[in-house]
């Protein structure tokens, strides 16, 4: 084994010991979301086990991270981001710019004109208006943001944006699982 690649795999015990414990995760917590033994996860954070990727995978899943954020992949000396939009509905287009599932998921977004149906769900939004006009509806009350404007809101609200007239909208939108939120501060409080 190289030098390179034994560096690497020592390091993955350390990431994985920070991340249970910045979750606040005992071991014995961490074993029973993984079904992973308390003494195999102890050896895997110690570096007195190496990683397999069926020990990874689990730990990946149960800290909701990408496989490489555990591994640390090395560059690939490629500094672009290669996104995959996803068209949507009648000329609205997705782009994910993050992709790490239970965590705040980051978008941006092109919408088309549609008609107004309000949802519910559990989680928070946050939305940033780059260009265009942007309507939103929340229960009984209706805003316009327009570029540079910010709005954030509890999903269990009904709501419903997009395109505050008949030109398309662009944003960036921040969804976060309940609980989580971007905080936006807009300048200092009486406080400060």
């Amino acid at each position: 084994m190289d030098a390179e690649l034994a560096e690497l795999l020592d390091s993955i015990g350390p990431r994985l010991r920070a991340l249970r414990r910045d979750r606040g995760l005992t071991l014995e917590t961490l074993a029973t979301e993984t079904g992973i033994s308390v003494s195999t996860l102890s050896r895997l954070e110690s570096g007195r086990r190496r990683p397999t990727l069926d020990l990874l995978i689990p730990l990946a899943r149960a800290h909701r991270v990408a496989l490489d954020q555990l591994v640390a992949a090395p560059a690939t000396g490629d500094p672009r981001v290669h996104l995959k939009p996803r068209s949507r509905e009648r000329g609205s287009v997705l782009v994910p710019l993050t992709q790490y599932p239970g965590r705040v998921q980051v978008f941006k977004q092109v919408l088309a004109h549609r008609e107004p149906r309000l949802v519910t769900h559990s989680g928070y939004e946050w939305l940033y208006v780059l260009a265009g006009k942007l309507r939103l509806i929340l229960g009984e009350r209706e805003v316009i943001l327009r570029p540079g404007e910010v709005a954030e809101f509890d999903t269990s609200e009904p709501h419903w944006f997009g395109p505050a007239d008949a030109e398309a909208v662009e944003i960036l939108h921040l969804f976060g699982p309940h609980g989580d939120q971007a905080v936006v501060r807009t300048g200092p409080t009486a406080n400060d």
